[in-house]
């Protein structure tokens, strides 16, 4: 039961301390340090009492003000702007975050980004109306300075998969150079030596990163410029299937293809498996695959962590929610894996 005390100064004159709101909400003063702090382990019904207190006493001391202002003006909710929710690399982010998120009883609000500046401006705007306490992001504007106009001060914010464009902001993402080398590598150590690369639009940031590894893999391998075939700005499947029906029938087609996505790789399938090509032509895709393990030949991949990334990046936003001060933004370089099923293993004949 909550002792009658209230008002600013204290029963004896002075001004409210933390030993009188823990006496006013019949608790220790360690639980009133933990839920100002926003520590775990303390009842729902017993945080709610401590707050309870901290407003009818109007308790800000000098050393909690900034973290108990942050508290009280919670909404236990973040923003989640992903590429596409129904993709299962951005679904299995989603369950990550929200993982860590239900654990500190904060709800995740999610949108589907859809490669479209327009809904990326419109998501964030809804985000902020709703008041929640953070964002984490996946970007396509041309520029993300205008966040600065929009997005409150208070309000924490991590970008994932892409890199934001003149905004310093911490970031988590995986190792897109790194994993397209790798994936070139392999398939050119195979003995190819005309190899196409089929990517994203290639303003996005990640189409534009795995293509400076693929470019960086075919300089190894000292292969002349006429032996590599890049296209660009497929965004589905069923323009993938289409640039691939066209690259076989070139008069020297490629003989292993890699793919920047994992949607382009479902086209680059469907064409293959159409032309009865799909035991004669390499094909290695960027992100794992539906059933890859279950087509014939397997579907060898570059496997992004998507868990991971949606962990560290939650781990990284209510690091800031909790006050945890950094001079300059971070980058997290989330580590990918090679997964050698049988197409990328195809040699050229």
């Amino acid at each position: 039961m909550m002792t009658p005390l209230s008002g600013r100064p204290d029963a004896r004159g002075g001004s409210v301390t933390i030993r009188d709101v823990a006496r006013h909400a019949g608790v220790g003063i360690k639980t009133v340090s933990r839920v100002i702090n926003n520590e775990p382990n303390v009842a729902k019904a017993t945080a709610a009492r401590i707050r309870a207190s901290i407003v009818e006493l109007q308790w800000e001391p000098d050393a909690h003000a900034a973290n108990l202002r942050r508290i009280m003006t919670r909404t236990q909710s973040l923003g989640l702007l992903l590429g596409n929710v129904a993709n299962p690399f951005s679904a299995t982010i989603h369950r990550a975050v929200e993982d860590l998120a239900i654990h500190r009883d904060v709800a995740v609000f999610a949108s589907s980004l859809d490669d479209d500046p327009d809904r990326e401006v419109a998501a964030i705007a809804a985000f902020v109306r709703r008041k929640v306490d953070g964002l984490i992001l996946t970007c396509v504007a041309d520029s993300q300075r205008y966040l600065q106009d929009v997005i409150p001060e208070s309000m924490p914010v991590v970008f994932i998969d892409r890199e934001p464009t003149d905004l310093p902001a911490d970031l988590v993402h995986a190792d897109n150079v790194g994993g397209t080398a790798l994936a070139t590598r392999h398939v050119l150590g195979y003995g190819h030596r005309t190899i196409a690369l089929l990517i994203d639009r290639h303003d996005i940031w990640t189409a534009a990163e795995r293509e400076r590894g693929f470019r960086q893999a075919v300089a190894e391998f000292s292969l002349p410029e006429s032996s590599t075939i890049i296209v660009r700005d497929l965004t589905d499947q069923g323009a993938a299937e289409r640039a691939v029906m066209g690259l076989m029938a070139l008069p020297t087609p490629p003989t292993a293809i890699v793919s920047g996505q994992n949607l382009i790789t479902i086209g680059a399938v469907h064409a293959l498996r159409r032309l009865g090509r799909h035991h004669d032509v390499a094909l290695i895709g960027f992100d794992d695959v539906e059933l890859a393990d279950l087509m014939e030949p397997g579907i060898s991949v570059i496997a992004q962590r998507p868990q991971e990334i949606g962990v560290r990046a939650a781990e990284m936003l209510f690091e800031s929610l909790d006050g945890v001060a950094r001079m300059t933004p971070r980058r997290i370089v989330v580590p990918v894996d090679l997964i050698p099923r049988g197409s990328g293993e195809i040699r050229p004949k």
